[in-house]
């Protein structure tokens, strides 16, 4: 029985690599040895980052919604302590989205807030 040396599937794999590396630099998409750990890595960054990814918008989300809510004399913990106490479940995702496309519904939010901080 003839030795088989697996080329074929050898070269599919291969070209597999090459292909998921073709926009990277120089030798990292062109042999095989140094694409296949840009892959690697490139895999393992892409996992990381779609966790920071989550952590970076929230961060932003807050960002915004503290600046709207100095613009109207207010701080952030101080909305969000107002809106606890409101019962105003909104995720700050959409607070920040209220802050920046919708001004005049955000300021009814906070105007809540500041009542019921105030009776509180």
């Amino acid at each position: 029985m003839p030795r088989a040396k697996g080329g074929v599937k050898t070269r599919r794999r291969h070209n597999t690599v090459l292909r998921a590396v073709r926009g990277h630099k120089a030798a990292r998409s062109r042999r095989y040895k140094v694409a296949h750990e840009s892959l690697m890595h490139a895999l393992a960054y892409a996992t990381v980052h779609r966790r920071t990814k989550k952590r970076d918008m929230r961060s932003l989300a807050i960002l915004r919604i503290n600046a709207a809510a100095r613009q109207a004399g207010m701080t952030y913990s101080q909305l969000m302590n107002g809106l606890k106490t409101a019962g105003i479940g909104l995720d700050r995702k959409s607070l920040a989205e209220l802050a920046i496309r919708e001004p005049a519904a955000f300021g009814q939010v906070l105007t809540t807030a500041k009542a019921a901080l105030g009776a509180g």
